[in-house]
């Protein structure tokens, strides 16, 4: 007979989508309210696929969330989950800190870590990267601009390498997978999705996700004319400065 799965915490690492914070480089084509709404939707949308795994859920929070766009609905899913403060000072740190207090929270020793920059993914993939871990020490989900969306572990210890972890650059997922492979024997990989960080993302990501409250927060924006009237503006100011 086969033994039962290790139990297992979804974390979400997230950032209150207080608009001039959240998706800066989204806002730079949307402007900053309308980004901080998509951030917004796109956290929402991670934790309902978090919730729908049946497992506990823990969100590592960092932000003034009284300040956030779509304060009072975020509230609401959020008293429902185990929220933690993030701690530290860089990425890689408050990234292993909220592994550790994951765990601890929900008394999990397996953890799925996601972001809220992928509101396309589904409960299916998160269980399907613990199915994996019954097979690997940890597994990664490559984001297409070479980061990643996923880590899972079989227990937060193996987490403590992120330390020294490189965040942010095109190699972050590499990196991630050899220091990974410096504790455990193998690690498995997962579909590569696409971060949301961009409005061409954000198109793209919406195109692909209809049903979402991120895709319906996308179609308000593009209706509105806001990103034309951006791009007018960021053509507008680039020839003035060749004046």
């Amino acid at each position: 007979m086969k033994a039962a799965a290790a139990p297992v915490v979804v974390l979400v690492t997230a950032r209150a989508p207080v608009a001039g914070q959240a998706k800066t480089r989204l806002g730079a084509t949307v402007g900053p309210a309308a980004a901080a709404e998509l951030a917004a939707a796109s956290l929402l949308d991670t934790l309902a696929a978090a919730t729908a795994t049946g497992w506990p859920v823990v969100v590592a929070l960092t932000g003034d969330l009284d300040a956030a766009a779509r304060s009072r609905e975020i509230r609401t899913v959020l008293r429902r989950l185990l929220v933690v403060g993030q701690r530290g000072d860089a990425l890689g740190e408050r990234l292993v800190a909220a592994h550790r207090d994951a765990a601890v929270a929900s008394g999990c020793e397996r953890v799925v870590q996601i972001g809220m920059d992928t509101p396309q993914v589904t409960a299916d993939q998160l269980q399907a990267a613990s199915a994996a871990l019954d097979q690997h020490g940890a597994v990664l989900g490559p984001a297409t601009d070479g980061g990643w969306w996923l880590l899972g572990v079989r227990h937060p210890t193996t987490a403590a390498c992120l330390a020294g972890v490189a965040m942010s650059r095109p190699d972050t997922a590499v990196l991630t997978r050899d220091a990974l492979l410096r504790s455990v024997p193998s690690v498995g990989l997962l579909a590569t999705l696409r971060d949301v960080d961009t409005a061409d993302d954000a198109a793209a990501v919406a195109a692909t996700a209809a049903h979402t409250s991120f895709a319906r927060a996308w179609a308000a924006v593009a209706g509105s004319g806001t990103t034309a009237r951006a791009s007018r503006t960021r053509a507008t100011t680039a020839r003035a400065s060749h004046r």
